[in-house]
């Protein structure tokens, strides 16, 4: 649902939708950013820029140049140079959002958190198993 709220770039009132989360002054000042990185990068010669290249060659911004990345704008499988960041741990990647590194920590990570777990419902279990006797007022386990 469309919502009133201020632009982030330049605090300007807009009205905000799942499509368009900046004003229209904004979007369109992104709009010419994106042709301009598209122009220079799509030039054959300029297709192995990297990130530092492309940002000085158009003077627009890494973070809006990652910005048209992630939304799938621009491809990386036409740009062998280009890439953004892991989200855990900044190292530049071309695909996902973790790098191979942070994704095999993180399923190490959840390897030992599910035999922990099941280590824990096996307890549980057992402990629910034992017997207890009353003899003579007095509880003793079997």
């Amino acid at each position: 649902m469309d919502q009133l709220s201020n632009c982030p770039n330049c605090n300007e009132i807009f009205l905000k939708t799942k499509f368009r989360e900046i004003c229209q002054n904004c979007w369109k000042e992104e709009e010419k950013a994106y042709e301009t990185v598209y122009q220079f990068i799509r030039k054959r010669e300029n297709r192995a820029a990297t990130m530092d290249q492309v940002v000085n060659a158009t003077n627009v911004d890494e973070e809006l140049i990652l910005k048209f990345i992630k939304s799938g704008r621009l491809k990386l499988t036409q740009f062998p140079n280009l890439g953004y960041p892991c989200d855990k741990c900044g190292h530049i990647i071309r695909t996902g959002k973790l790098c191979d590194s942070c994704t095999e920590i993180l399923k190490k990570e959840l390897d030992i958190h599910h035999m922990e777990e099941e280590r824990r419902v096996e307890i549980e279990r057992r402990e629910k198993q034992r017997t207890y006797f009353a003899v003579d007022g007095k509880l003793k386990r079997d």
